[in-house]
């Protein structure tokens, strides 16, 4: 976007603007607009109106000087133009009841290229503002009656280009916060740079009234325009969502890399919070990535669930306004359980070495249930696990066990579907400041 020069100006005489130009006659001030250089023009200015105004040129030297005019045909057309007034080195046109014109001065072997616009000729008008009664999810249309009709000038080469009025349609909408957790409502604009008969917005995640203001000329020349819509009633449906996973910190425990998931049980809270016009959401569960097999619906917008089979499952939100014209649909979570596995250790030494294989732990994953039970030499139990991240520290009633070989016994099922039956030898070999063998006798 082109920079834009706002040059405000009391006119009395010919003050020079720019290259010897000025307006005078004119109450209010000359908005000057910098063009681009491809367009071949030194500047564009927009009168209010061309009423009692005279354009003056202030000759650099006495050379003769020579005026044309062009139109939408370019600069290649231009015509001389005979109702120039000479005093001195000071040239002067007047304006009433010209339109909008391409002017080419010729100074000598200078050439300076303008384009004059008459605002009053493109007045800003605002009637009405409603909507149709079909409205799209995502896009709002307005109905707009009034004028607010494209401002164009040409270039020298005979290039139509658009002077931007920069009206603004205002509105409210919701942004989600992050900090907060919640959808507040903010106020949003759109600059146009014309209206034709419809407007087309980013539809509003709340109800709200449609306000439009401009355009950038009146508001330069205090009296800009606004009006405003009835209330609309929105339709657009937004949610964000969330998937945060309980961490568990076992030693023993294998991990599974995956974002979400793991070994099993993986419990998981999905949440979402939702825009204004939200009647019906639900979570959806399913074993494949199109959802066509949902096997759990969840209607809450806060849950947790446990995941216990093996397996990837599919988890998305979706939500709709109260006729169900408007749906939305979070990304899917895509939750792993891996495989399971359960291995058990044949020796440990409690008391050789704080915290250094001074209990007996099962290595395992994905495992859902668990028993242990662990025997010695005669029979006697001396230990139970109900849990796989749980260890025996070699104690019998508060008491260390003597070393020498003890067994175990599990039945363990798994997120997978295996159904795990193992025994075997556990080996107790050191004791911390041991000096030798000892005897074990039955315990009861």
């Amino acid at each position: 976007m082109r920079a834009i020069i706002l040059t405000l100006l009391t006119i009395i005489g010919c003050g020079t603007i720019n290259a010897g130009i000025s307006f005078t006659g004119n109450s209010h001030s000359v908005i000057t607009e910098n063009a681009e250089a491809s367009t071949g023009l030194n500047n564009i200015y927009i009168l209010h109106d061309f009423n009692g105004v005279e354009m003056c040129y202030t000759a650099s030297s006495a050379s003769q000087v020579t005026w044309y005019k062009y139109s939408n045909l370019g600069g290649g057309y231009a015509e001389v133009v005979s109702t120039i007034k000479q005093n001195g080195n000071k040239y002067s046109l007047n304006l009433t009841g010209s339109g909008d014109m391409g002017y080419i001065i010729e100074d000598g072997h200078n050439r300076y290229y303008y384009w004059i616009v008459d605002y009053s000729k493109h007045q800003l008008q605002f009637s009405s503002l409603t909507f149709p009664a079909q409205q799209d999810c995502d896009i709002t249309e307005l109905t707009f009656n009034g004028n607010a009709e494209k401002i164009t000038y040409y270039t020298i080469n005979g290039q139509a280009k658009e002077i931007d009025r920069n009206i603004i349609l205002s509105y409210y909408t919701l942004q989600y916060d992050e900090s907060t957790e919640t959808y507040n409502q903010i106020l949003t604009e759109k600059s146009l740079t014309h209206i034709n008969n419809n407007i087309r917005a980013t539809a509003p995640l709340c109800n709200t009234e449609f306000t439009l203001t401009g355009d950038r000329f009146l508001k330069q020349w205090g009296n800009k325009l606004s009006i405003t819509s009835e209330t609309y009633t929105t339709n657009a449906v937004e949610a964000h969502t969330s998937a945060t996973q309980t961490q568990r910190e076992i030693d023993n425990e294998q991990k599974v890399e995956t974002t979400l998931g793991g070994s099993a049980p993986c419990e998981i809270e999905f949440k979402a919070v939702c825009s204004d016009a939200v009647v019906f959401q639900e979570w959806q569960m399913a074993t494949d990535a199109d959802f066509e097999n949902i096997t759990t619906r969840i209607n809450d917008l806060i849950t947790t669930y446990t995941f216990r089979e093996y397996g990837t499952t599919y988890v998305r939100f979706v939500a709709s306004n109260n006729d169900g014209s408007c749906d939305y649909y979070s990304d899917t979570y895509e939750v792993f359980v891996g495989e399971s596995r359960l291995e058990c250790p044949n020796a440990f030494s409690p008391e050789a070495s704080e915290g250094v294989n001074d209990e007996w732990k099962v290595s395992y994953k994905s495992i859902i249930s668990f028993e242990c039970h662990i025997f010695n030499r005669w029979g006697i139990k001396v230990a139970e696990l109900t849990d796989p991240s749980q260890g025996w520290d070699g104690k019998h009633n508060n008491k260390y066990v003597p070393a020498g070989v003890y067994y175990y016994v599990i039945k363990a099922k798994a997120s997978d579907g295996k159904n795990y039956n193992l025994n075997g030898d556990i080996n107790i070999i050191k004791y911390k400041g041991a000096t030798g063998g000892s005897t074990e006798t039955p315990t009861e």
